[in-house]
C-alpha cells in the first residue's frame, strides 16, 4: 500500500515537472536565438579586435552592455506578447509611412553590410580547414536558402538553438590561451592594467562603440519582436518570456567574455596586430595551440551561418511589418511571397559581393557595427515610447528604471556616436 502511494506521488511529481518543462519550452527560443545571433561573424571579429588591441580593460563595458541588452530586448518581447503586434508594425501604425521607410532603409543598408561580413568570414576561415572558399560560401548560402524556404518555424528554431551550442568552443580557446583570470575578472569591475594614453582612449571609444553595435543591434530589436510574434506566445506566458530575455542577454556576453579573453591573453600581451576575426583564429595558434585555433575558427564559421540566416530573416520580417504584408515561416511561399523573395535577394546580393570583390572583413564589420550603434537611439526611442504607453501596454507598461536607464543610455550613445563619426571619418 505504502509502495503504491510512493509510486503515485513520484508519478505526480514527474508529471508536474514535465508540464512545467513543456510550458518553458513553449516560450523558449526567440530571446536566446536573437541574443546569441548578436555574436555573429562580425561580432567575433569586433570582439577579437577589441581584445587584441585593447586587452582586458574592454571587458569593463560588458556588464553595462549586458544590462542594456536585457532591458531593451525584454521591452521588445513584452511589447509583442502583450499587443500581439511586431515592433515594426506598431511603428508604422503610430508614426506613419515616412518613419517606416526611413527605418527600413537604414536597417536594410546595415543588414546587408552584416551579411557581407558573415559570408566574408566563411570565405576566409574555410581555408583553415582546406576547404576551397568559393564552394564553402555557396554551400552555406544554399543551406540557408533551403532551411527557410523548405522548412518552418519549429525547424528553424531547433537548428538555431543547436547552433548556439557551438559557442562553447570559445571557452576552450580562452582556457588554452592561459590568461590572467584575476586581471580579466577584475576588469569587469573597473578598467586597469594598461597605460591609458590619449591614443588608447580614442581607440577604446571607437572600438567600444563597435562592441556596443555588435551586441545590441537595431536588427536584433526588430527580430526578437517578429520572431516572438511568429512563435505565437500567449499573453499569460509573458513572465517566462521575460526571464528568457535575461538569460539570453547573459549568455551572449558570457561567450563574448571568452572571445575577448582568448585574444587579449595571446595577441594583446604579445603585441600582435590584428585586422579581422578570422585572422585571430590563425594568430592565436602560436600562443594557445593549433586545437584552440581550430576551435576558434569553427566558432566563426558557425557564427557566420547563424548570422546569415537570422539577419536576413530580420530584414524580411521588418519589411513585411513596416508595409503591412504577410510574413511568417509557417506561411507558404505563395502566401508570403514578398517575405521569401526579400530573404533570397539578400543572400544573392551578399554572395555576389563577397565572391566578386576582395572585401575587408575588418572594415565592413567595424563600419557596420558603428552604423548599428548610431541607429540604436532612434530604435530605442520608438521602443521606449511604445512600451511606456499605458493605453497600449496596460499593467505591463515600463517601470521607471527601465524607461530611465534606456533613455540615459540612448543619450550617451548619441554623444559617443558623434565623437566616433568625427574620429573615424575625419581621422582626428
Amino acid at each position: 500500500m505504502n509502495n503504491t502511494i510512493f509510486i503515485n506521488r513520484n508519478r505526480g511529481l514527474w508529471s508536474s515537472l514535465w508540464k512545467r518543462i513543456l510550458v518553458i519550452l513553449a516560450v523558449f527560443g526567440p530571446a536566446t536565438i536573437t541574443a546569441m545571433a548578436d555574436n555573429d561573424a562580425g561580432g567575433v571579429a569586433t570582439y577579437s579586435i577589441a581584445g587584441a588591441k585593447l586587452g582586458y580593460p574592454i571587458l569593463f563595458l560588458l556588464p553595462v552592455i549586458t544590462l542594456l541588452l536585457a532591458l531593451t530586448q525584454e521591452m521588445g518581447m513584452r511589447l509583442t506578447v502583450i499587443t500581439r503586434r511586431g515592433l515594426a508594425d506598431l511603428i508604422r501604425e503610430r508614426y506613419g509611412v515616412r518613419a517606416s521607410v526611413f527605418m527600413f532603409g537604414t536597417l536594410l543598408i546595415a543588414n546587408l553590410g552584416t551579411l557581407i561580413t558573415e559570408l566574408s568570414a566563411v570565405k576566409t576561415t574555410s581555408g583553415m580547414f582546406g576547404i576551397p572558399s568559393v564552394p564553402a560560401v555557396i554551400v552555406v548560402v544554399i543551406i540557408a536558402f533551403v532551411l527557410i524556404t523548405r522548412g518552418n518555424y519549429k525547424m528553424t528554431q531547433s537548428i538555431m538553438l543547436v547552433a548556439c551550442l557551438f559557442f562553447l568552443v570559445y571557452i576552450f580557446s580562452a582556457v588554452k590561451a592561459r590568461p590572467d583570470w584575476n586581471l580579466a575578472l577584475s576588469n569587469l569591475a573597473y578598467p586597469h592594467g594598461v597605460e591609458f594614453t590619449p591614443l588608447y582612449m580614442k581607440d577604446y571609444l571607437i572600438i567600444g562603440m563597435g562592441v556596443l553595435g555588435t551586441t545590441i543591434t537595431p536588427w536584433g530589436q526588430f527580430f526578437i519582436s517578429s520572431f516572438a510574434y511568429d512563435k505565437k506566445i500567449e499573453k499569460g506566458k509573458v513572465g517566462l518570456s521575460q526571464l528568457e530575455t535575461y538569460w539570453g542577454a547573459f549568455l551572449t556576453d558570457f561567450f563574448s567574455f571568452f572571445m575577448i579573453v582568448a585574444t587579449a591573453a595571446t595577441l594583446f600581451v604579445n603585441h600582435v596586430v590584428l585586422d579581422s576575426g578570422e585572422r585571430a583564429a590563425l594568430a592565436i595558434a602560436p600562443f594557445a595551440g593549433k586545437i584552440a585555433s581550430q576551435m576558434f575558427a569553427i566558432g566563426i564559421l558557425n557564427a557566420g551561418f547563424m548570422g546569415l540566416v537570422i539577419v536576413s530573416l530580420s530584414t524580411a520580417y521588418a519589411f513585411a511589418e513596416f508595409f503591412g504584408l504577410s510574413g511568417s515561416l509557417d506561411d507558404s511561399f505563395k502566401k508570403s511571397k514578398t517575405f521569401y523573395i526579400l530573404y533570397i535577394a539578400q543572400l544573392l546580393i551578399a554572395t555576389l559581393f563577397v565572391l566578386l570583390t576582395n572585401v575587408s572583413l575588418f572594415q565592413v564589420a567595424l563600419v557596420t557595427q558603428i552604423i548599428n550603434a548610431i541607429g540604436l537611439p532612434l530604435v530605442f526611442y520608438f521602443l521606449i515610447k511604445l512600451t511606456s504607453d499605458r493605453d497600449l501596454m496596460g499593467e505591463f507598461v515600463n517601470n521607471a528604471f527601465q524607461k530611465n536607464f534606456a533613455s540615459i543610455s540612448s543619450v550617451v550613445i548619441v554623444l559617443a556616436s558623434a565623437f566616433t563619426i568625427v574620429a573615424v571619418f575625419l581621422k582626428l
